[in-house]
């Protein structure tokens, strides 16, 4: 029982609601701005969708067995709290996606721009996963590996999600154009040092 309530001290609601916002955030941009543009993403998203091109295996069986890998090293590393308050903050996120399909598209379509696109998209991304990086969780298993690797190597937050994000474009080379790819490239180098930017300015205030 000790080890349960240690675990959920820290989820006040003042950073429950800082989680929830930050999902709200982070899920319109992705839905209202990737998902419309068609800008491809790094990380665990990213290595899904080559293994599917390649491979056909079903995303939401890959998915799963790459977000649980993610979190066990994460648990492994980071601690129990952190697993909670990512559970948390995911279900946050999987029920916004929910309430956003829900409704048209609430942006216009920057399909024409995709440089503003990529930017707009990396700025959403940046803050709204920032937010729930700097209450100690993560959206997903990106994060929670991003996290690991930073503990793990000390490098900036910003390193580590590029670190992920570079090498999964690299691989995605493969099969999508470069004129594709460099715009994911500049919305996981705006995401990654915003991201970096509120984790520092968190860290700094506690």
């Amino acid at each position: 029982m000790n080890f349960i309530k240690n675990m959920i001290d820290d989820l006040t609601f003042k950073k429950i609601g800082i989680i929830i916002l930050g999902a709200g955030i982070c899920s319109f941009g992705i839905h209202n701005i990737h998902q419309q543009v068609g800008i491809t993403e790094g990380g665990v998203i990213g290595f899904m969708l080559l293994m599917e091109h390649w491979f056909h295996i079903a995303p939401s069986l890959l998915t799963t067995i790459l977000d649980i890998t993610c979190y066990a090293l994460a648990f492994r590393y980071l601690g129990g709290k952190f697993i909670v308050i990512s559970i948390l903050s995911t279900l946050s996120v999987s029920m916004f996606y929910e309430i956003w399909e829900c409704f048209p598209l609430m942006l216009p379509d920057l399909s024409p721009h995709p440089f503003l696109a990529a930017i707009l998209g990396g700025a959403f991304v940046g803050v709204g996963v920032g937010l729930i990086v700097s209450q100690g969780g993560s959206s997903g298993g990106d994060d929670a590996l991003a996290l690991t690797i930073s503990h793990l190597t000390h490098w900036r937050l910003s390193r580590a999600y590029l670190f992920t994000d570079l090498v999964v474009l690299g691989l995605s080379l493969s099969y999508i154009p470069v004129s594709k790819i460099i715009f994911s490239v500049i919305t996981v180098m705006t995401s990654s040092y915003i991201i970096d930017r509120i984790h520092a300015f968190s860290n700094k205030n506690k």
